[in-house]
């Protein structure tokens, strides 16, 4: 019996790391983090990998199931059929030419492209777009346009919440559906249970508002046994009438945030956004709803969306349906391709190796590089995995720069005043490989430099750390940073 025992201690074991060291797709980082696991808790590393260590959209579910998680560009691909919409949303062909590149300045042509490859979509022209001014602006102009839409409203958010935001855009939906607008609601199984469970939700689908719900839990043992508990839909959207769009960092909440008051208020961006982008965001919502519901509906894309003025931006959708390490690659591409000036802002601050090395690169280059972080982070194991990684940035003259206010919730990335990333994806490793996504990149000196005096003032309401003050951490408080950020690619 005692051999027995063993022999399955050795087959469980041996099965699990072979599985590690066959994956081509696992940076070297992340397999040694989960090879040391096996060695040191082999049963807990075992039941650890199994659950969390493959982004696995329905490994054992129906054909059906699997169909329904397509990448963004192919589902783009399929139900574009007008020959004069798929040349202005999608990347060019070999068979037709693009001069929407022409429009983007040399120094940017290699971050536009690549963004370009991760969904098919190519870079449009004749874009606008209004910074709202903070949460309130945001709430009040989307439920204003949401008074006037005529045709269609799709929503998606991460977290909905009860509290008055929540439940103003719920009434505004219920007010369109009633008056004949198709309105299509969609959420994250977990970050907007509350709302699922709530009373909103059949009083909306009683006035005519179909749902659909992303990536559910309701059957969690289901899901532990054929997917990841922990793949979520982060995305934001809004499109109203296919005209207009909101991209940005803000779920349907108040800056309360009631279920994490204590870190309020959540400090948010959102873009208000009108041109061919919009529809590019409309076919992310479209392919989300696929997935949630098993329903598609006619896309309402404006005819010539790309004649008219503007800047030059295209919509980008990541996750686990998309290319892996997009993110990242895109992130560190922007990076390699700034010459003056790099601010970010994000909550969530764990990057991969790519991203780290490229900061550091840029900042011994001359690049001034500022990286505004909240000094107060809701999660605990993320806001002490971030501080590993001071000392090296600090070494290479980025300046970093805690958020005292409230938790900086703003996911931000400005260039050179030319040029701007904004939407839902954190700089953190869980935004990288494990959530779906929506961004913008868009080239327009007006944006960027409204842009910047946000993350400007962000500024003006943060500590600056210094070298001296990470070299005075006591050593317990290093290895506990270091420490978990050994751990973080598990994260």
């Amino acid at each position: 019996m005692t051999w027995l025992l063993l022999l399955l201690h050795l087959l469980l074991i041996a099965a699990f790391t072979l599985r590690i060291l066959l994956r081509d797709d696992l940076r070297p980082d992340v397999r040694m983090a989960w090879l040391t696991v096996m060695v040191l808790l082999p049963y807990a590393g075992c039941a650890l990998y199994y659950l969390f260590g493959e982004a696995a959209l329905g490994r054992l579910g129906s054909d059906s199931q699997r169909k329904r998680y397509s990448s963004v560009g192919a589902f783009a691909s399929q139900h574009l059929v007008a020959p004069e919409i798929t040349a202005q949303l999608l990347a060019p062909t070999s068979a037709r030419k693009c001069n929407a590149t022409e429009t983007i300045s040399a120094q940017w042509q290699a971050a536009f492209r690549y963004a370009s490859s991760v969904n098919g979509f190519g870079i449009t022209t004749g874009n606008s777009a209004r910074l709202m001014a903070d949460g309130a602006e945001a709430r009040a102009q989307m439920l204003a346009d949401m008074d006037a839409a005529r045709h269609e409203i799709h929503v998606l958010y991460y977290i909905w919440l009860t509290d008055e935001t929540g439940t103003s855009v719920a009434q505004a939906l219920m007010r369109a559906a009633r008056r004949g607008v198709a309105c299509r609601v969609m959420v994250d199984g977990l970050g907007s249970r509350a709302l699922t469970r709530s009373p909103l939700w059949p009083q909306m689908a009683e006035a005519g508002v179909e749902l659909a719900v992303a990536l559910p839990v309701e059957h969690p043992l289901k899901i532990v046994l054929t997917s990841r508990i922990d793949l979520r839909n982060h995305r934001k959207i809004t499109v109203i009438d296919g005209a207009s769009a909101y991209c940005g960092s803000q779920n349907c909440a108040d800056e309360a945030f009631a279920v994490k008051a204590r870190y309020a208020p959540w400090v948010d961006i959102m873009l208000r956004l009108q041109g061919p982008v919009v529809s590019q965001m409309q076919l992310i919502f479209a392919n989300d709803w696929l997935q949630a519901s098993g329903k598609t509906f006619a896309l309402h894309v404006p005819a010539a969306v790309g004649q008219a003025p503007g800047f030059a931006a295209l919509a980008i959708a990541e996750g686990p349906a998309e290319r892996r390490r997009s993110t990242p690659q895109l992130v560190s591409t922007l990076i390699a391709s700034a010459r003056r000036e790099l601010v970010i802002s994000t909550p969530y601050f764990i990057p991969d190796a790519t991203v780290l090395e490229a900061l550091c690169a840029a900042a011994w280059r001359g690049v001034a590089i500022t990286l505004v972080l909240p000094a107060r982070n809701d999660s605990w194991i993320v806001g002490a995995a971030s501080r590993s990684n001071y000392r090296r940035l600090l070494a290479a003259g980025v300046r970093i720069l805690e958020y005292r206010p409230g938790l900086l919730h703003a996911k931000t990335l400005c260039v050179d005043g030319e040029v701007t990333l904004l939407g839902s994806t954190n700089l953190d490793l869980r935004s990288f490989d494990l959530n779906f996504e929506n961004n913008v990149l868009l080239q327009d000196a007006a944006i960027t430099a409204a842009v910047r005096q946000r993350q400007q003032s962000y500024a003006q309401e943060s500590d600056l750390i210094t070298a001296a003050q990470v070299r005075a951490w006591p050593w317990t408080t290093r290895i506990w940073h270091n420490l978990l950020a050994t751990l973080s690619p598990m994260l």
